[in-house]
């Protein structure tokens, strides 16, 4: 059974920075995209970064590019995301995810969810 467990969230002011990371546990995760999401007005949740677990590929939402950095590593089966220059907006609950595939996805049809983590930037 795979299991995602984030951690990293906290309180931090405009400008700040935090690194989330989410830890996978129950298999090889050789052949998926792991992916980073959060809440957004009249969305269930919104993409906010992906990569390929096997390529080190990866893509990001127009409103995090140049902000948030997603990596992986391999020996210690987590993913981070790096979030710079945090702005009021990126408040909210972020969720690790993950699904079968080599081909990087920005909609929410993940297969596996973490629990999520809180993340609260102030103006």
């Amino acid at each position: 059974q795979v299991q995602l467990v984030e951690s990293g969230g906290g309180f931090v002011q405009a400008g700040g920075s935090l690194r989330l990371s989410c830890a996978a546990f129950g298999r090889s995760f050789n052949n998926y995209i792991m992916g980073w999401f959060r809440p957004a007005p009249g969305k269930e949740r919104e993409f906010v970064a992906t990569i390929s677990w096997s390529f080190g590929s990866t893509r990001y939402a127009d409103s995090v590019k140049g902000r948030f950095t997603i990596s992986r590593d391999k020996a210690k089966n987590t993913v981070y995301l790096q979030m710079n220059s945090l702005e009021p907006e990126d408040t909210a609950v972020y969720y690790c995810a993950a699904r079968v595939g080599v081909v990087l996805k920005t909609t929410v049809d993940y297969q596996y969810w973490g629990q999520g983590t809180q993340v609260t930037v102030s103006s």
